[in-house]
């Protein structure tokens, strides 16, 4: 039972992230900037996490100066991930933002081989190009269409896969002994110092009184940096840590049928081959991972 119960809620955690690009395109529709639209996001995200450990009375214990000050630069990571993640979307068709996103997979694998000289198994490294011939088909390169497409998406998109990747290789390292929602309100919080730092001049310009700037930026909130970790939480301990992995690849089809319907975005077969080979390659990895990781217990004991 606890293993449907932790698929389920990990499933919901990693769908609801899906939905961020449409209320980001809808943000950029409706003629707001990306300055605006992080940083209220970020703030209504502050206040719901912080809310959250408030009423939940999290424990505070294992934190110091010198662990809050590394959980919130690692939460930096996450401001910069959401400022070149829908920065590409001023650009870029949401579902094809979503994918480039999506190589923080294989990024990840090459932080995790330079900086942990952790060397890539043969099955990781097939997983990497199988991700790789999927973006190829998965960005529609073959119709021609991205000579139309601004140069400058494709590099806040890539930009958005290095900072991700580098957010998960350091948010798993930093202070994991502190409740999993505390340390997530201070990454928040180090995303939204960012966020305003670097936006400060769009302060002014917010339209504090427009309801509709209040409901975009809420379901960026919710649906990215409330929902997810929240169902995560719940979800994440009752199964293996491979398995969240693989489900967490639901995003990307979630990602793109929303885009499809909502934002009315064509996506070919082609592109959807595209999509089937990276969560194919991610799959793949995540299995291949769990069975060295297995073999090599087996061996020792």
């Amino acid at each position: 039972m606890g293993d449907k119960k932790g698929i389920f809620f990990v499933l919901i955690g990693a769908g609801s992230f899906g939905f961020t690009p449409v209320f980001a395109k809808l943000g950029f529709s409706n003629g707001y900037t990306l300055g605006q639209i992080n940083i209220v996001q970020m703030l209504i995200s502050l206040v719901l996490l912080w809310g959250i450990v408030i009423a939940k009375r999290s424990s505070f214990r294992g934190l110091n100066k010198k662990n809050i000050k590394q959980i919130m630069i690692t939460g930096s990571f996450v401001g910069l991930t959401s400022i070149f993640y829908y920065g590409s979307m001023i650009y870029l068709p949401a579902s094809l933002a979503i994918i480039l996103l999506f190589q923080f997979v294989w990024i990840g694998i090459l932080f995790e081989w330079i900086l942990s000289k952790v060397t890539p198994s043969l099955v990781t490294l097939l997983a990497m190009a199988l991700i790789l011939i999927g973006v190829f088909f998965a960005s529609n390169i073959l119709n021609g269409s991205l000579e139309k497409l601004p140069a400058m998406g494709f590099v806040f998109g890539i930009l958005a896969a290095f900072t991700y990747a580098g957010f998960i290789n350091f948010s798993g390292k930093v202070a994991i002994e502190v409740d999993p929602w505390v340390r997530s309100s201070l990454m928040v919080t180090g995303s939204t110092v960012l966020v305003i730092l670097i936006f400060i001049k769009d302060i002014p310009s917010i339209p504090v009184t427009d309801g509709s700037l209040w409901i975009v930026t809420a379901g960026v909130a919710l649906f990215g940096s409330v929902m997810p970790p929240l169902f995560f939480a719940l979800g994440a301990h009752l199964i293996s840590g491979g398995l969240v992995n693989i489900l967490s690849s639901f995003e990307l089809p979630v990602a793109i049928i929303s885009a499809s319907i909502i934002l009315s975005e064509s996506i070919t077969l082609v592109q959807w081959l595209g999509t089937f080979l990276i969560i194919v390659a991610i799959i793949l990895n995540e299995l291949g991972s769990m069975r060295l990781y297995h073999r090599k217990h087996s061996a020792s004991d």
